[in-house]
């Protein structure tokens, strides 16, 4: 007989990213994961696309159309878009809902109550069953990257993402240090918007920059360092200009948010007790989230702290497999979770 159990299963996980929003279905695994923008028609207030659409209108839209992107460092910045962003997700998950989903919602660890209040009545404004349940963002990152951490030993994870970087110490199923800096993806591409304004007066797009980044960003110096063509609008002119950039000078454009990465970490380290500091030392580092991906970053740390670090199997999706885990594994993982009541 087949098991329906899946089938009438609703129970999602969100990681609610500035950048990108990815949801889990228990039993199923993850289902999307779309840019979190929402281009929204201003006269009349409509979100005319969502997600990945959306994003490729940023820079793009005429003047009646604005493509918004409704977190900010890891909060939301406009509430009402947000929920609309993510009642369409969920109705894009789930079409034929049976009954309102238990929801698992991921939040940066440095966030106010009143910012986490505000993320679990987007979710259950957009239709969550209540209570929507909150997991910060460095527990769902360690269990997401397979750390023990129900063990008595200390893990430690940097989840870098586009608004926020997430460091913390977690033993024995609870986090014992823990620094969030509203620093990430969003302020690399900003370092080199900047940049290549300044030295270059060129302007560049969001996107533009992101690509850039992509392309060319790194941590620490390569031993081959590369160039690239970068296409943006002279500010003198204004006319369509191409300049020719290389690793060296991105990392130069970088280097203020890279170091305020860094030393996040190493303040966190500073305040881990000696004994949970000797398990990291023989353990390392667990990097996650997009930024575990800039080119030499996981060196850069290694060098400044002196610890080995290991980046995730998957780390732009470590923090929705978390939260997920904890959907799958409800009852086991009920603790790690920050319901209503313990707000």
């Amino acid at each position: 007989m087949p098991d329906f159990s899946n089938f009438f299963s609703n129970d999602m996980a969100v990681d609610l990213g500035t950048a990108n929003t990815l949801v889990y279905v228990r039993g199923r695994g993850i289902v999307l994961n779309e840019p979190s923008v929402v281009a929204v028609n201003i006269q009349d207030g409509r979100p005319l696309a969502v997600g990945t659409e959306a994003k490729r209108m940023i820079g793009r839209t005429p003047n009646y159309i604005q493509a918004v992107r409704p977190l900010k460092d890891g909060v939301i910045a406009d509430f009402d878009i947000c929920e609309k962003m993510l009642r369409y997700f969920i109705r894009r998950v789930m079409p034929r809902r049976l009954a309102k989903p238990r929801m698992v919602i991921c939040v940066p660890s440095g966030i106010t109550a009143v910012e986490q209040r505000a993320v679990r009545e987007a979710a259950e404004f957009a239709g969550a069953r209540k209570p929507a349940f909150i997991i910060q963002e460095p527990m769902a990152a360690a269990i997401g990257a397979g750390l023990p951490v129900h063990e008595p030993t200390g893990n430690m994870v940097v989840d870098i993402g586009g608004g926020t970087t997430e460091v913390a110490v977690i033993s024995l199923g609870g986090i014992v240090v823990s620094q969030s800096v509203r620093i990430g993806g969003d302020e690399l591409d900003q370092a080199i918007i900047n940049f290549v304004k300044k030295e270059y007066s060129l302007a560049l797009g969001e996107r533009t920059a992101e690509e850039i980044k992509i392309a060319l960003g790194s941590a620490c110096p390569l031993e081959e360092e590369l160039s690239a063509e970068v296409r943006g609008r002279d500010l003198i002119s204004g006319m369509p200009k191409t300049v020719v950039m290389t690793t060296e000078e991105i990392r130069r454009a970088m280097e203020e948010p890279v170091g305020a990465i860094v030393d996040a970490v190493k303040v966190t380290l500073d305040k881990t007790p000696p004994e949970l500091a000797a398990d990291i030392m023989e353990q390392g580092i667990v990097l996650t989230g997009g930024g575990a991906q800039l080119h030499g970053l996981d060196a850069r740390i290694s060098v400044e702290t002196g610890m080995p670090i290991v980046v995730a199997d998957n780390p732009l999706q470590s923090v929705v497999i978390g939260s997920g885990q904890c959907l799958e594994e409800f009852e086991a993982l009920r603790h790690v979770l920050i319901s209503p009541s313990t707000y």
